[in-house]
This record gives C-alpha cells, sequence and structure tokens, in this order.
C-alpha cells in the first residue's frame, strides 16, 4: 500500500508544525503552579519551632515537620550552630541572630491555628522522628519556598527527597542576587 500523496494536505501540516515550534517554547515562561498538589493532606499549625520546623496537629497528633529542602540557621547554641559558625567563618552570635530571625518569618507565614496542607515525598520521616515535608499555605504558596524566595534559608538536598530542588535552587539564586533577608550586605 503506497502513502497518498495527492489526499496529504502538507499546507495543514506545515501551519500546525510552525505554530507548535512557536508555542512550544513560551510554555517554559509559565510560571510553577503554586496550586497544592493533590497528595496534600490537611493539617493545622501549633507552632513555629525554628526557621525550618515547625509542630502541627497530623491526624489528631502533635507532630514535628522538617521542611524539606532547606536549612535556616540554628537559633538555639548547640553543635549544628557551632558547625554553621565555623564553617561559614561567622560568630556564633550572628548564626543565632540569623537563626531567630529565620524564625520569625517563619511565624510571619505559618500562624498557630491556621489550616494548612502538607505533601511527603520519598521518605516521610527522617532519622529524628520528624514527618518530612512541602507545607502549603492557605493561599496556595509553598512554606519552603517562601523562606527560600526572602532569603531565610540556603538549599538543602538529601535524596531521596528532591521533588522541588530545581525550583528551590531558582528561589535560592534570585534571593541571593537580589540581597534579600539574609542575603542583605
Amino acid at each position: 500500500m503506497a502513502f497518498n500523496f495527492k489526499a496529504f494536505n502538507f499546507k495543514k501540516t506545515y501551519r500546525v508544525l510552525l505554530l507548535l515550534a512557536v508555542l512550544s517554547p513560551l510554555a517554559s515562561f509559565l510560571p510553577a503552579s503554586p496550586v497544592k498538589s493533590r497528595a496534600a493532606e490537611t493539617i493545622t499549625v501549633i507552632k513555629v519551632v525554628d526557621g525550618d520546623t515547625i509542630t502541627i496537629d497530623y491526624k489528631g497528633t502533635r507532630e514535628n515537620v522538617r521542611l524539606i529542602g532547606i536549612d535556616t540557621p540554628e537559633s538555639i547554641a548547640g553543635k549544628k550552630a557551632r558547625r554553621d559558625s565555623k564553617r561559614s567563618h561567622k560568630d556564633m552570635n550572628e548564626i543565632l541572630r540569623s537563626g531567630k530571625t529565620a524564625a520569625e518569618f517563619t511565624k510571619k507565614l505559618a500562624v498557630p491555628g491556621d489550616n494548612i496542607s502538607i505533601e511527603f515525598d520519598a521518605e516521610k520521616r527522617d532519622r529524628y522522628g520528624r514527618l518530612l515535608g512541602y507545607v502549603f499555605l492557605a493561599d496556595g504558596r509553598m512554606l519552603n519556598e517562601e523562606i527560600i524566595s526572602n532569603g531565610y534559608a540556603s538549599v538543602l538536598t538529601i535524596p531521596p527527597n528532591v521533588k522541588y530542588q530545581e525550583r528551590f535552587l531558582e528561589a535560592y539564586r534570585r534571593a541571593r542576587r537580589n540581597g534579600l533577608g539574609l542575603w542583605k550586605e
């Protein structure tokens, strides 16, 4: 069976392909969806522990949630704060001040009593038993990303929890470039 060139509409096919070629690159300019995932579960904020940890009511149980993909400075002196101070060549008091600033920013977004949502990645808990999650505010914004975008956290990627890694890296670069939050000079 031979191909029927007379019946094939080259002009129409060319137009469709041209339209696709023009429109396809435009899709990359669309913003990432702030809408929460279908897999997200509703939770209630109890309190903010620090810049990257909140306490929630999860299925009737009080649970700590470590926000996946971000790392804020420590707000309490301890082993990690000393290590951060040594690595960054910053005074311990400066690290602790930055940690408190990050925690205050998180408190403005995650207010006790707020109903928000949590989405899990590959691992649901860390080695300390805390839930690991992407937290979505009532307006659809992701808390993890908001903290990075406003310059109060660095990106901390621990595989296999990497779902929003690229999104976080871009937000981090923008915050550093624009001198936001902790990146003010």
